[in-house]
């Protein structure tokens, strides 16, 4: 009976390949790939141990030339790259070398580099589970499996660790993957030849690189700001679902903590206007406009992780369960959508003998791909409009010349346009803080020295003076009554006196205060000893030192708009 042959990978390394020396008579290294295919019912063997003979010799021609360094080391030149690992997604690339010595070489003979970096399709799947799933024809235990990829291993992140979806056992089918699979979900670091190698956001080997809060590589975060706040649910209202925000489309690193029993649920929209809702039930992964979402529910709050970006405007909303109100705190880094991009530079000022051209900038609305008001961008403090750049241009003599007459640089054969201010105006106010203001112009001024307005475009690579400034910004004066005399009587009713000056702001006795808002100077006031004097006596009148005191001071002084 003819037996019918299933060929599958059957080699558990699951490497791309592997230096195995070989002592052949010349002492050469034979470099042996360890990628091979075996029947499904052939006894396992070790296939790594094959004829050096089976291999096809590398073609010389493609070894590039022997720098001085491999001169000196006794190395032979470096082959070229390997096919990359991967077609998309990062991969890596391998180039080897000979040692032409019968001793041993100092240094490697293999060297890596990483390879198509580019963004898979959405719809393709992870390349560890694609590895996983390679094993689905292989018997385990005597059984087929259907395997799901083990993530994020801490102990082996290189070993190809998987999970049977129907039993749940966790078996390590290889002890590496292949080259180009990410180290970790969350990390460019890949591995290669079974161990973890770092990877910068530039996508080079043994970079440190990494994105910022913004996910721009090396940047600083000024792209983007970092919002954060609470929201506390109000079941008296009467509904029975709130917003707690939206966060928009490309924010990143978001996290949202809900405490308390209420429900949370995500609708989307996207630019298109489509519309997508995610209810957060149980804890894992969840996929939501190309964005995985990790969403933990414990005993005692709820816990919503997206890395980001966000695939679409994400509203975070919870349904109310009872009569006790939830607590939910977020924080994430919003990209300023509105961002300042410079524009071309503007027609010459002149068509020959010399002019310049300048450069302006426009707000961009990075969403729609469009251009918007100026207003849209001023939003953002993280925003600073580019200055605009000035230069030369049309510097060829204007056919009217002599043929003899020397084109200097621009700004120095004729002066530049220029901003110019008129006098400040008088202050709106006093005292208290005013406003002062001016006005300013463009202008030019020609050989002659004749100065003539100019179109305000021609002076933006300068800053624009100010037009409005505040002034008198020093306090008003002000009353400040001193403390009252003692009263004037002994026993019974009498009055008492005290000064009352008009203060300016460096505390000098002045004029200037509102002669209705005056305290008074006199009041009365109550002795509470009774005064055993005949009916027939007379009032007590007041002291006279006291009362005439405070006379003399009201005399003194006139209530005037100047100071004295």
């Amino acid at each position: 009976m003819t037996r019918k042959m299933f060929w599958t990978v059957g080699l558990l390394y699951f490497v791309l390949f592997t230096k195995v020396d070989v002592e052949a008579s010349d002492g050469d290294a034979v470099f042996i790939r360890e990628f091979t295919l075996t029947s499904r019912d052939d006894p396992p063997g070790d296939h790594l141990h094959e004829s050096p003979s089976n291999h096809k010799p590398e073609d010389p021609s493609s070894r590039t030339a022997r720098s001085e360094e491999d001169r000196d080391t006794l190395w032979d030149a470096w082959g070229s790259w390997s096919e990359c690992s991967r077609t998309c997604g990062g991969g890596a690339s391998y180039s080897l070398r000979r040692c032409l010595s019968s001793r041993n070489c100092e240094g490697q003979n293999i060297k890596y580099r990483t390879c198509s970096n580019v963004d898979c399709a959405p719809e393709a799947a992870d390349f560890r589970a694609q590895q996983c799933s390679a094993h689905a024809d292989v018997r385990y235990d005597g059984q087929y499996h259907e395997w799901l990829p083990v993530d994020n291993d801490p102990d082996n992140p290189c070993a190809l660790k998987c999970r049977a979806k129907a039993s749940g056992q966790v078996v390590e089918l290889a002890p590496k993957v292949l080259d180009g699979t990410r180290c970790y979900t969350e990390s460019l670091d890949m591995c290669i030849s079974g161990a973890c190698q770092i990877v910068g956001c530039d996508h080079q080997l043994g970079s440190t690189v990494k994105e910022d809060s913004c996910g721009v590589c090396n940047g600083d975060s000024s792209s983007c700001r970092l919002v954060r706040g609470h929201y506390k649910s109000q079941h008296s209202s009467g509904k029975t679902e709130d917003q707690v925000i939206v966060i928009p489309y490309g924010s990143r690193h978001v996290r949202l903590v809900l405490k308390g029993p209420d429900h949370l649920y995500v609708e989307s929209k996207t630019l298109q206007g489509g519309k997508s809702e995610l209810d957060l039930a149980a804890s894992g992964q969840h996929h939501l406009e190309n964005t995985t979402l990790d969403f933990q529910k414990l005993s005692d709050k709820q816990v919503l992780r997206i890395p980001g970006p966000l695939g679409a405007d994400f509203s975070m909303k919870v349904r109310f369960t009872s009569g006790v109100d939830s607590v939910v705190q977020f924080i994430f880094y919003q990209p300023i959508v509105h961002r300042w991009r410079e524009t071309d530079f503007f027609p010459c000022s002149v068509t020959c003998g010399g002019g310049y051209q300048l450069t302006s900038a426009e707000c961009f609305d990075q969403r729609s791909q469009r251009v918007v008001m100026d207003q849209y961008c001023h939003y953002y403090p993280e925003n600073v409009k580019p200055k605009p750049k000035l230069q030369e241009c049309n510097m060829d003599p204007c056919l009217a010349s002599d043929g003899y007459k020397q084109i200097m640089p621009y700004d120095l054969y004729h002066p530049l346009p220029r901003w110019e201010s008129s006098p400040w105006t008088a202050c709106s106010t006093s005292c208290g803080g005013g406003i002062q203001s001016r006005s300013v112009s463009c202008v030019e001024e020609d050989l002659q020295g004749s100065v003539t307005a100019s179109e305000e475009w021609k002076c933006l690579y300068a800053p624009k003076t100010a037009i409005m400034q505040p002034c008198n910004t020093f306090h008003c004066p002000t009353w400040a009554a001193q403390d009252w005399s003692p009263c004037t009587t002994t026993c019974g009713q009498g009055l008492r006196y005290r000064v009352v000056l008009c203060i300016d702001h460096r505390g000098l006795h002045a004029g200037g205060c509102n002669p209705t808002t005056k305290p008074h100077i006199k009041e009365e006031c109550l002795i509470t000893v009774p005064c055993f004097k005949p009916i027939e006596t007379l009032p007590v009148e007041a002291k006279q030192q006291w009362a005439k005191q405070a006379i003399e001071l009201e005399e003194e002084i006139v209530v005037s708009e100047d100071p004295t």
